[in-house]
């Protein structure tokens, strides 16, 4: 069975470059009938996709598209010069040459003592190993070459930091760019952390922005993009990066480690942007605001025409580009996937957040999405509940239509619950005003509600308190809502009502003038 990176190569290879199935087998060393029948399966899908109406069924063949093969990891060849040991011996390198600078050459570990010190800490490795890196690490003096780029083949991206002030608070946020290679067109968006279902929102958002795909993407080593380091010089890329790729059919390249220079476009133009976005403004009432202000800001500076592109514009030289892009498939998911296990308080945890889920789930294990804004949680497939995003630590985001079966056996839990706190304003002025006092009724309000919708029971409310306050029951609101017009008993009751207040002004009246009422109403 191929391995992720594999099957990237075999799509990309066959579908953007045009690659026989016998040149990608010899490549690769696959058999030819396992080349065969990926590309198969993926060109199966990818009609299905274009034909496919269904919100679940695009999710699913988007997911399948980019999904990872199952193999056998059990004969993999363990690699031992790993991470650790490289950062072991780079430190005692580091070490030799400030012995060096101090006067005590004599005093430096040649190979054979860095190879003992390593093999003390209990690392597995051969001599000739630990001497090849070594070697290999000698100092070369570095050429750099100039690079000219083809309209469509580039884009670089990066992270930056920006500080601003949003409500009066001050706040350091992430800044994704992306810039064109060919023209150094320039896309960013703000966020409010650097994990990975934002690293994938600011790709697919870039792509639909540029309006096609570039043939490669460039990155730096960030731990979004570069799973780990294998020997000096390889990068395996994060799962999640092999799998947008092999979706939207980009390659993708890793700069040296620290070779910013590599990626010079969109290196400059992190501080370009932040600089000529963000030095004159920077304070903002909401972080939505900032985003919107980035993007005007850079409209007005992708247009401005520059000398080294031969008076033409960023803009100019990306709308030359798109006819070498790759053209666009429907928006991917770009979703950060965790399972987790429901609490006792019908919560799950992500992020250091409580988000709730129906309490029928206490114990299950569900699945949750994890968007920029959104989470949306899962049990077998099915979605059983979507919440606002909270970027703080520690906070309890709950839906109180989650609890409504345990709320059945204990309503008086309801009072003082963190459900109660965080119910939407139109449920909380319900309850405190006509059920501060009945919350057995008022839960059974909340199922009607979700049946019917807010807004109808809002309507019926209001017609029930223009006649009396005290006719808004669950009773009376359920019988308007399912028969679209109030119940001859609560015209009774209000006749009721009439009478009841008529005969005891008449007795006030009868005491302010001292008459009594006789049979027949008559008075003396």
């Amino acid at each position: 069975m191929v391995t992720l990176n594999q099957k990237a190569e075999i799509i990309i290879s066959y579908f953007r470059e045009g690659i026989s199935q016998r040149e990608i087998s010899r490549r690769l060393g696959v058999d030819r009938k396992t080349v065969r029948k990926y590309i198969n399966q993926y060109e199966d899908k990818l009609n299905r996709l274009s034909n496919a109406d269904d919100e679940k069924e695009v999710s699913i063949l988007i997911e399948e598209l980019s999904s990872k093969p199952k193999y056998d990891t059990s004969k993999r060849k363990k690699r031992k010069l790993n991470d650790e040991i490289i950062s072991l011996i780079d430190e005692y390198l580091k070490e030799n040459d400030e012995k060096k600078m101090t006067g005590r050459s004599k005093q430096i570990m040649k190979n054979i003592d860095i190879y003992e010190q390593i093999i003390e800490k209990g690392y597995d490795i051969s001599y000739p190993s630990i001497c090849n890196y070594i070697r290999e690490k000698g100092a070369v003096k570095e050429a750099f070459i100039r690079q000219n780029y083809s309209l469509g083949e580039t884009l670089e991206f990066d992270w930056g930091e920006v500080k601003l002030n949003i409500d009066g608070k001050n706040v350091t946020l992430d800044m994704g760019l992306f810039t064109t290679a060919a023209g150094s067109y320039h896309f960013a968006r703000l966020y409010k952390n650097k994990k990975m279902e934002n690293f994938l929102d600011i790709h697919v958002k870039a792509l639909e922005h540029l309006g096609g795909v570039h043939k490669e993407i460039v990155y730096d080593n960030m731990k979004q993009a570069v799973k780990r380091f294998v020997g000096k010089n390889e990068k395996e890329a994060t799962e999640d990066l092999v799998k947008i790729s092999m979706y939207y059919g980009f390659r993708y390249r890793f700069c040296n480690i620290r070779r910013g220079n590599e990626k010079g476009h969109v290196e400059r133009g992190v501080e370009t942007v932040r600089r000529k976005v963000f030095s004159v403004n920077s304070k903002f009432k909401t972080f939505e605001e900032a985003n919107t202000y980035l993007q005007e800001k850079l409209l007005s500076l992708n247009s401005k025409s520059r000398d080294w592109l031969e008076g033409k514009s960023p803009m100019d030289i990306l709308n030359d580009e798109k006819e070498y892009l790759y053209p666009l498939k429907p928006t991917y998911d770009v979703s950060r996937v965790v399972e987790a296990r429901v609490s006792k308080y019908s919560v799950i945890t992500v992020d250091q957040n409580k988000y709730s889920t129906p309490d029928y789930l206490v114990g299950k294990f569900v699945t949750a999405k994890i968007y920029t804004d959104t989470i949306k949680i899962f049990y077998k497939n099915n979605l059983v509940a979507t919440h606002k995003r909270n970027y703080e630590n520690h906070k309890w985001i709950v839906d109180i239509n989650h609890y409504i079966q345990t709320l059945k056996k204990k309503p008086g839990a309801l009072k003082n619950s963190a459900v109660a706190h965080q119910m939407p304003p139109e449920l909380k002025k319900i309850y405190q005003e006509y059920y501060i006092n009945n919350p057995k009724d008022f839960i059974l309000l909340l199922e009607i509600i979700n049946e019917k919708g807010i807004d109808n029971i809002l309507k019926i409310i209001e017609k029930l308190n223009k006649m009396k306050k005290s006719l808004v029951t669950t009773d009376n609101i359920k019988s308007m809502a399912y028969n679209n017009s109030p119940s001859e008993d609560i015209f009774i009751n209000i006749d009721d009502d009439i009478k009841n207040a008529s005969i005891n002004m008449i007795s006030h009246i009868n005491n302010i003038f001292n008459l009594t009422t006789t049979e027949g109403g008559k008075m003396h």
